[in-house]
């Protein structure tokens, strides 16, 4: 690692997160280039060149190092369906897990989260605080990622998997509509587009009686448990959303980690308080659930690792749209696990936000790629 490389990894600066605080691109290790300049320096006449071939590397060391380097073809987007299958089974836990609050649970992943961030901080020498002008957004970061997270085990909880994921997907939809209005990024006619069709979406999923009355006749204490679920995941797209936003706002100036740091540490904090206030908290006293809940950090971190792996290697569009299997694995686990087959308004509100998630990842990237 170079000099200067060293000294931005001191100061705490770091690649710009994408979504889910993974790195979009990779980078060439700085020691690269030090062989071929040893190979050159340590033999052949003519200013580097091979005495064998007269080329400059020789081609015989230079085939075999571009084909070190050569990534195998579809291994990120094999490494997506990894962490898409790995995150779905993590939503099933925590939908089995129904006698531990979905707060309660939120607390249990910032501990074990916890465990993992504090031995990269020290390593990383970032320190626990962060730049001075960076705080105030460092501290909504963790408010507004832990409401998010909360948000979304209560509907995974209280509303079927397939509903409560397929709403999830809304959120690159209002990440776009908020850079637009906090960030005065570009706001197109396909961004609102694109937003009226998620919109749809979610409608055909909550199914509101004032539009839809009869269909929806003789189950009202069902209907109302399905509607804050519904609810608690589009509050999870948005609040997703808003950090996403607050994540492009602080760019390269806080590592990664460190904003991690304070979601945890926030999202505890306001876990304990959430549970002091409720008077939920309750150790679970099944064994199979406690199971549940340390599988639930498991699969969650292996998710975040593939997917951090996958970015690594991929273009961030490919990776968006292999990560709607997120979608067919949570339909597919309701169908085995819960034995609840989807309704066709579930599976055409799916179609819709699915779409258009995936039409704004494919028109992002053709424009990043120009």
């Amino acid at each position: 690692m170079g000099p200067q490389e060293s000294a931005r990894e001191r100061a705490g600066e770091s690649p710009e997160p994408g979504e889910s605080g993974l790195q979009l691109t990779h980078h060439t290790p700085s020691d690269a280039g030090e062989e071929p300049a040893d190979a050159e320096a340590a033999g052949a006449p003519g200013g580097g060149r091979c005495w064998l071939c007269g080329s400059s590397p020789c081609c015989s060391r230079a085939e075999p190092e571009a084909k070190k380097k050569a990534p195998c073809p579809g291994l990120g987007l094999f490494y997506t369906l990894l962490s898409a299958f790995l995150f779905s089974v993590g939503s099933l836990f925590v939908k089995k897990v129904q006698d531990v609050h979905a707060v309660e649970i939120s607390a249990f992943r910032c501990v074990f989260q916890m465990l993992v961030i504090i031995p990269c901080l020290i390593y990383r020498k970032t320190g626990f605080i962060g730049p001075k002008g960076q705080r105030i957004f460092l501290i909504l970061r963790g408010v507004l990622g832990s409401t998010s997270m909360i948000l979304l085990y209560y509907a995974f909880q209280t509303t079927s998997l397939a509903d409560a994921t397929v709403i999830t997907f809304s959120c690159p939809v209002f990440t776009s509509l908020f850079a637009w209005i906090f960030l005065k990024e570009k706001y197109s006619p396909w961004d609102a587009f694109f937003t009226l069709f998620t919109i749809t979406g979610v409608i055909l999923i909550v199914r509101p009686p004032f539009l839809f009355g009869s269909n929806t006749s003789g189950m009202e204490e069902s209907y109302s448990v399905h509607l804050k679920g519904t609810i608690a995941a589009v509050g999870h797209a948005v609040f997703a959303a808003v950090t996403l936003v607050i994540l492009r706002k602080m760019g390269k100036s806080v590592d990664y980690f460190l904003s991690i740091w304070y979601y945890v540490v926030l999202g505890l904090i306001e876990s304990i308080v959430v549970l002091f206030i409720t008077g939920d908290w309750s150790l679970p006293y099944c064994g199979l659930d406690r199971l549940f809940l340390i599988l639930i950090g498991l699969f969650g971190l292996g998710g975040q690792v593939f997917l951090t792996k996958a970015l690594q290697i991929e273009k961030a569009g490919p990776v968006a749209i292999m990560k709607t299997m997120d979608v067919v694995f949570a339909f597919i686990f309701q169908i085995i696990f819960f034995n609840d087959m989807p309704s066709l308004w579930t599976v055409g509100g799916a179609l819709c936000v699915v779409a258009s998630s995936t039409g704004a990842a494919i028109r992002k990237w053709l424009q990043s790629s120009k």
